[in-house]
């Protein structure tokens, strides 16, 4: 091989100069841009954006982990990370999981357990950071040496696992097992040895291998091993002696290279660090243990009845103090109202700092669906499924057809809202009822973000959001309906369980917790009972009989009867969530008016027919729940209603019936009963009467006789009339007592009578 020989210095110079001369011309020859053309920046950046594809920015959450370190720490670090992992998961985005490491004391299995989780492939796509922003020693600092990194404050201390003792050989191989796991590639099992062990000495030793210096921290063990094995070490450090704690501060660790990936003043910092966003470093202590837990099962056709049952089960538990409701819903779905109704109310609850989730183990459709997503959290079984929210109505041949969706805008308002307030993709909960509207995937421009957005959404987000691929579930002619892990990916549901003892574990409630349904108590019972169409069927007609057998008995029993069976009515409708004070009101001035019209003012005028016709409005009121957004649904109601209390009227008919026939027959009955009249011929008009004993009662009355008032008539009472007392009526105003008066009319046994001057008794 020839020799290689360097150019010399002179050789070069022409070349030099001509590519000064070359390179000058470009830069002469090319437009200059000054500082307010900047046209062509954007097409750059846009280029490389192209290029590069959007920019990921990482989603991060922040967690305190207080002391001592316990099962409902380890289930909010868990549930936490697990939340992160789906996130990274689904949108291909960067996540960190930023640990706060309290000082304090622990048990060992407790934050071993923790350790050991933060190492497992669980949430392999999430990076765990360990901020230690004053000096923690003890087990805690086992969670730190679990993380991927360790932030310290400079003067912060970390270390001294035994504190200043020992740790149980067990212990120890548990702590050694982590950190052979290379997590943290600062650490290593010597290092670890000096923090669990005090008579354990630490040196950082420079070792010489092919020409390449590489510093070490060992033990002093391990070094006379290495140099058995014929290493040269040429420098050694002492950094830990015997008998001191092995506990270093984030300066010095950081100086010397090992534990801690960077030195910091304030969390503020953290941000700037790991490029995530100031506000994920927002403290979060999970949602702690909770020990008032109740459920609630929806597991029959929604309809106002259960609408009002879940309402008093709701009210019941606030009673109680309830931190956590768990609706474990299984329904095919039901009335259109009911479901958002409830939906409403669950999401209002938020208000009051009761935490709603909704399990779903199999199927929850319909309104079943849109009750559930007035949840917090929507948890599926392996199994479950969830949508196809579409309002259908029967007619009156019996067939089913969807109600058109210009007449839906109110739905598609309720579901934004409850999208916007619990954080789901608006688009695909109006997808659940409207089954033209498609949705996208689509991500954001500046930060990768993932979500789910209809074509109109992404129009008017002026290409912030990058239209991606047609959701599947949502094509036209299709209601969205998703099933566990997929309703996970489209961020309705919050994650799938296998069964309530999972979902407590994730939920951080206690272990011996019992998750008992709450029961219907025989209030409940009753109330469901009462609203069968046919037991109000029943209950009607026995008030209305009983009516019909007071005005031949007069005996107020029959009354009292009606009034408590009327009541009955009232109170299981409203306690069923069909009847309201308005009815009531209703039926009580529907009363008043009819006993005005008999005792105020006599005939059958205004107020027989206003009073009559306001009870049986108030009857059809208090059988159903009428609206608006369903228009033939309501007509279909109304004739159901009008049919049930049409069915008991005629059965009162037929009843009256049978009572006039076979009541009179009846030996002590028969005198307080009016027969009817019996003709002896063809046009014998004398014998159309009542029997002669009970066409005047009051035997020896007559019109025109005076008498005296022994009580005040107002307008009823009673007056003397001869040796004879009897009940009367006035014709108008009121009568004093002992004013003397003069019957004006005689009516089978009513004795109409008015009050007479001083001078007509004179």
């Amino acid at each position: 091989m020839g020799s290689y020989e360097r150019p010399r210095l002179s050789s070069l110079l022409p070349f030099w100069l001509c590519s000064l001369a070359v390179c000058l011309s470009a830069m002469l020859a090319s437009p200059r841009l000054h500082a307010d053309e900047t046209d062509l920046e954007p097409v750059v950046d846009e280029a490389v954006e192209k290029d590069a594809g959007p920019r990921k920015t990482p989603v991060a959450r922040y967690v305190v982990v207080d002391s001592p370190v316990d099962d409902s720490v380890f289930r909010t670090v868990r549930n936490t990370a697990l939340k992160l992992q789906e996130l990274a998961r689904t949108e291909d985005r960067p996540a960190f999981l930023i640990l706060e490491i309290r000082p304090g004391q622990s048990e060992f299995y407790q934050v071993h357990g923790l350790a050991k989780f933060l190492t497992s492939s669980k949430i392999d796509r999430v990076k765990t950071i360990a901020w230690v922003p004053e000096t923690v020693t003890g087990n805690n600092v086992v969670i730190a040496l679990g993380c991927q990194d360790i932030v310290m404050q400079p003067d912060a201390e970390l270390g001294d696992i035994g504190r200043g003792k020992a740790v149980d050989p067990d212990e120890e191989q548990l702590v050694l097992s982590l950190v052979d796991k290379r997590h943290n590639l600062r650490l290593n099992s010597d290092l670890v040895q000096g923090m669990l062990n005090p008579q354990v000495t630490l040196l950082v030793a420079t070792i010489e291998r092919d020409g390449v210096s590489e510093k070490r921290v060992v033990t002093e063990q391990q070094a006379k091993v290495l140099r058995d094995n014929e290493l040269a070490i040429t420098d050694v450090e002492v950094i830990k002696d015997k008998g001191q704690r092995g506990i270093f501060s984030g300066q010095a660790a950081r100086e010397l290279g090992i534990l801690v990936s960077q030195t910091l003043d304030t969390r503020a910092e953290l941000a700037d660090l790991y490029g995530i966003d100031p506000q994920n470093l927002r403290e979060h202590r999970g949602q702690g243990e909770s020990t008032v837990v109740k459920l609630i099962e929806v597991t029959d056709i929604i309809d106002p009845v259960l609408e009002a049952f879940i309402q008093r089960q709701i009210e019941r538990a606030l009673v109680e103090d309830a931190e956590v409701l768990i609706f474990r819903i299984e329904s095919p779905g039901g009335y259109l109202m009911s479901g958002t109704n409830l939906a409403n109310l669950i999401a209002d609850l938020d208000e009051k700092n009761v935490r709603t989730i909704a399990y779903v183990p199999d199927h929850a459709i319909s309104s079943a669906a849109i009750t559930a997503l007035g949840c917090d959290e929507i948890y599926m079984g392996p199994d479950g499924q969830i949508g196809d929210a579409g309002v259908i109505q029967q007619e009156f041949d019996g067939a089913f057809k969807r109600v058109p969706e210009k007449l839906l805008s109110p739905l598609r308002q309720t579901l934004k809202s409850l999208a916007e307030r619990k954080n789901r993709p608006s688009a695909l909960l109006e997808a659940m009822s409207f089954k033209d509207l498609e949705v996208f995937q689509v991500t954001h421009r500046d930060t990768g973000r993932v979500w789910y957005m209809s074509e109109a959404e992404i129009n008017d987000s002026n290409g912030e959001w990058v239209k991606g691929a047609l959701v599947p579930e949502s094509a036209k002619d299709q209601l969205l309906t998703v099933q566990d892990d997929r309703a996970v990916e489209l961020k309705i549901a919050a994650g799938v369980v296998q069964d309530l003892d999972e979902l407590k574990d994730r939920l951080n409630i206690p272990a011996d917790v019992k998750l008992d349904a709450v029961g219907r108590t025989w209030v409940d019972t009753l109330v469901y009972i009462l609203n069968d169409p046919f037991v109000t069927g029943f209950l009607l007609f026995v008030a209305i009989i009983c009516i019909y057998i007071e005005l031949h008995f007069m005996v107020g029993i029959f009354g009292i009867c009606s009034a408590l069976c009327f009541g009955i009515f009232f109170w299981s409708r409203y306690l069923g969530g069909t009847a309201t004070g308005l009815e009531i009101v209703l039926f009580m001035m529907g009363i008043a008016c009819i006993l005005m019209e008999i005792f105020i003012v006599p005939g059958f005028g205004v107020f027989g027919v206003s009073g009559g016709l306001m009870m049986v409005l108030s009857l059809v009121l208090a059988s159903e729940t009428f609206n608006n957004i369903e228009p033939e649904v309501d007509s279909q109601k109304f004739v159901q209603v009008v049919t049930m209390l049409t069915v008991p009227i005629v059965a009162v008919i037929a009843t009256s019936m049978v009572i006039s026939k076979y009541l009179p027959q009846i030996p002590f009955l028969r005198h307080v009963v009016l027969t009817p009249p019996v003709r002896k011929h063809a046009g014998d008009t004398e014998s159309l009467q009542l029997r002669p004993d009970l066409a005047n009662p009051q035997q020896g009355l007559h019109v025109g006789q005076k008498g005296k008032a022994t009580t005040i008539l107002r307008p009823s009472g009673k007056a003397r009339f001869a040796d004879e007392i009897v009940d009367v009526v006035t014709q108008g105003p009121y009568i004093q007592q002992d004013s003397p008066i003069e019957i004006i009319e005689m009516r089978g046994s009513r004795v109409v009578v008015r009050e007479l001057s001083s001078d007509a008794t004179a």
